[in-house]
């Protein structure tokens, strides 16, 4: 989930219209580059995911109580209208969005499970806590699918097949160089997970998908938050990427990323030692 994070972090700068930078050309890090609340939410489901493992009713009550937590936490973050009142309201119910944020901070979903079957189930739970709108879940299931299929070997082309095929995105009729010109600020999953996954397919390592991602302007950092959760699990992150985004996080945030990390391991080592 540090690539979402990493992503969240880089595109933070060139955020809204005003200060989107249709190039490529540009500081990866600078004064400016922070986390937001695409981050905020991403630990927060990560959290979530941990505390109630395997159980779908257990875990549905986690993401709220643990979005919450975080929100609490971290006010300021960014956070949309409407989510900003179901963060601070007592016994919250999904309120039919299909806003970008139920892709934004699914991608501990991708890693955590090892069949598609969960990570799509638990992709949606992660969802529709909030954003309940069939757009919002379709959202945060392609893009927890991607680093799935990602992470277990399959080529972009597959991976992209399979998202247009079972969500309907039009990936293969869209490219980077049609998109830029005239794309703006959109914060709904169709406005810009289809855009993020372009990214993600036409850059050449990490950094370039992140790079990509940033030139096409639009929700900069939700939009590169999105992509690159998808290129840490096909390519891995750079160590000074890693680096340059751990050391802007906040500890409670970094608390969870490296208890995240050990659970990854624990469970893998259990999953080899059973063979």
């Amino acid at each position: 989930m540090l690539g979402a994070i990493a992503g969240d972090t880089i595109g933070a700068p060139y955020e809204f219209n005003e200060y989107n930078y249709k190039a490529k050309d540009f500081p990866l890090f600078s004064e400016k580059s922070s986390c937001t609340d695409d981050s905020v939410m991403t630990v927060a489901v990560a959290d979530a995911l941990m505390r109630g493992y395997g159980n779908e009713e257990d875990t549905e009550k986690l993401m709220v109580e643990c979005m919450q937590s975080f929100g609490l936490a971290h006010p300021w973050a960014g956070y949309g209208g409407r989510f900003y009142n179901w963060l601070f309201t007592a016994n919250p119910k999904p309120y039919n969005s299909w806003g970008n944020g139920s892709a934004m901070r699914v991608s501990a979903v991708g890693w955590i499970y090892d069949t598609l079957e969960d990570v799509e189930k638990y992709a949606e739970i992660s969802a529709r806590v909030s954003h309940n709108h069939p757009e919002g879940i379709k959202g945060a299931q392609a893009t927890a699918a991607a680093i799935f299929l990602a992470r277990t070997g399959k080529s972009k082309q597959e991976i992209c097949d399979y998202v247009e095929e079972k969500y309907g995105y039009p990936l293969s009729t869209m490219t980077c160089d049609e998109i830029r010109p005239t794309y703006h600020m959109n914060e709904s999953c169709q406005g810009t997970v289809p855009q993020a996954f372009c990214a993600f397919r036409e850059g050449t390592d990490f950094e370039d998908v992140a790079r990509t991602a940033v030139s096409l302007g639009g929700d900069s950092d939700t939009l590169t938050a999105i992509a690159c959760s998808m290129a840490e699990a096909f390519y891995g992150i750079p160590e000074d990427i890693a680096k340059e985004t751990v050391n802007r996080l906040p500890e409670d945030m970094l608390e969870v990323l490296v208890k995240f990390q050990k659970f990854m391991e624990t469970k893998n080592s259990v999953k080899e030692s059973a063979k």
